[in-house]
């Protein structure tokens, strides 16, 4: 990388510095956002939504204002990166400073450690679900259990680990081959379900609104800005960490391209599917079930059994390499990148969330509930200042000499490679986005965008001089 300012090793490596390929076209971003979608979570999320006693066009109406507001955030989030080729901790460098940025990256990174442990071990219940089917003796393993899980459950979630470890080992190139091709398989299978259970229930059985109350006038707009807020929520985490896949885009317009076919489009597409087979659910087996896992577990088709439960790995599978290995990878890196590959990076998050024991941590939803959103609290105000730093204060300007150097002639290095008003701006931000969470309860679901907006006007106060400052060398060099 050729460069003026010296680059440090300690800031770059193979993993890190900007790539030149930049091979993506709009389609991978597309399977991207399919791979994130297509989960057994995220089955689970959109029929929840239908749940909330809203009629389904007032449903559709919060999915689409939701999944456009995580549009906007894809496509600002996702800029800098496809524009530098670098992912999303490098970027961070721009706000936080050449080292402060470790503090973003570190959020990130522990948030996909949790959320992949938790992923893998939906994962192995798909697995288990075929290992029965085709060898039914295996069954008397789950008896016996060893750290709070059986000996069945430790082969599925065993199985599992290997699989993404094997797909994480061959590098970029495999993952993006991976999500090009598991989105739309699972779109032909969600599609041979949904006709199944449409077979066995009969149309005229299937309806939009899952819920037993029905609201109107105010509590019904109150439901929908509550849905809107969920799903731009749930989106929160790979939207922030979107520059370590839009580095490999080859241009701005394919990405915003891919990322409109892969967001409203898509999820709304998949919304239906899951609530139409949900539905189904209901006259079939004579109760709402949500978990699509159980649903297939249910019927008595060989065919269908397998099928489900080979598209739910795939799907598990395909969101937990996307969402939940990628980003660990890249952050763990960015600490030390002379010792920390990116392939280490993954690997010490897929370590970690075994040593989690994340069974435990889905069985006691409260544990997880406190951490997640402790950590969660702090995405928000991350979006606030990274897009008014980029934004607003650099005016879309990146020098990646700079991202890559220790000199102080780097505009990134700020005190000793520290921006401390990123610094200042994350930590209030965040205290007002934990108390919003955990005492003023009422405005839970909106921690994200409170968090993220205090950081952003605070950030913009207190950087104003460095943004005057900057605007006026601008002036200065055009004179």
């Amino acid at each position: 990388m050729k460069s003026q300012l010296p680059v440090s090793p300690r800031l770059s490596n193979e993993d890190l510095k900007p790539d030149t390929q930049q091979k993506w076209g709009w389609y991978s971003i597309f399977a991207f956002w399919m791979s994130d979608v297509h989960s057994v979570g995220g089955y689970v999320f959109a029929a929840s939504l239908f749940a909330l006693g809203l009629n389904g066009i007032q449903v559709f109406i919060s999915l689409l204002v939701g999944i456009s507001i995580v549009l906007v955030f894809a496509n600002l989030m996702g800029k800098p990166g496809q524009k530098a080729g670098a992912p999303f901790p490098v970027i961070a460098r721009m706000s936080f400073g050449v080292f402060g940025a470790n503090i973003p990256a570190v959020i990130r990174g522990l948030i996909a450690v949790v959320w992949y442990g938790i992923q893998t071990f939906l994962a192995s219940s798909s697995f288990i679900i075929l290992l029965l089917y085709f060898f039914p003796g295996m069954a008397t393993l789950a008896d016996g259990s060893f750290l709070g899980l059986s000996y069945l459950g430790w082969i599925g979630f065993t199985a599992m680990w290997i699989l993404q470890g094997i797909v994480f080992m061959f590098g970029m190139d495999m993952i993006r081959k991976v999500i090009d091709w598991s989105g739309p398989a699972i779109y032909v299978a969600m599609f041979a379900l949904c006709v199944y259970m449409v077979n066995l229930a009969g149309w005229e059985n299937i309806s939009f609104t899952l819920g037993d109350a029905s609201l109107s006038g105010m509590d019904a707009i109150m439901q929908m800005i509550i849905a809107i807020a969920l799903v731009a929520g749930y989106f929160a985490g790979p939207t922030l960490n979107f520059s370590d896949f839009s580095r490999y885009c080859g241009s701005y317009k394919q990405l915003k391209f891919g990322n409109l076919l892969g967001l409203p489009f898509n999820f709304i597409l998949f919304s239906v599917f899951s609530v139409v087979i949900v539905s189904a659910s209901i006259p079939v087996f004579g109760e709402m079930i949500t978990d699509p896992v159980e649903t297939v577990r249910r019927l008595d088709s060989g065919m269908i059994t397998v099928l489900g439960a080979m598209t739910f790995i795939f799907a598990t599978v395909g969101i937990n390499i996307v969402a939940n290995f990628v980003a660990p990878a890249f952050d763990f890196s960015n600490l030390s990148p002379q010792k920390i590959s990116f392939k280490a990076g993954g690997f010490i998050a897929a370590f970690g969330s075994v040593l989690l024991m994340p069974w435990n941590l889905f069985n006691n939803p409260e544990v997880i509930h406190y951490t997640v959103d402790v950590l969660a609290a702090m995405i928000g105000p991350l979006y606030g200042i990274i897009i008014v730093d980029y934004f607003f204060i650099k005016k879309g300007k990146i020098d990646i000499d700079s991202l890559y150097t220790e000199s102080e002639q780097g505009i990134y290095w700020y005190d000793n490679g520290i921006n401390k008003k990123s610094v200042y701006a994350l930590v209030i931000a965040g205290i007002v986005a934990i108390f919003c969470s955990f005492v003023f309860t009422a405005l839970a679901n909106y921690a994200l965008f409170i968090g993220g907006f205090t950081a952003a006007f605070l950030y913009r106060y207190l950087m104003e001089p460095e943004r005057v400052a900057s605007h006026g060398l601008d002036l200065a060099k055009q004179s």
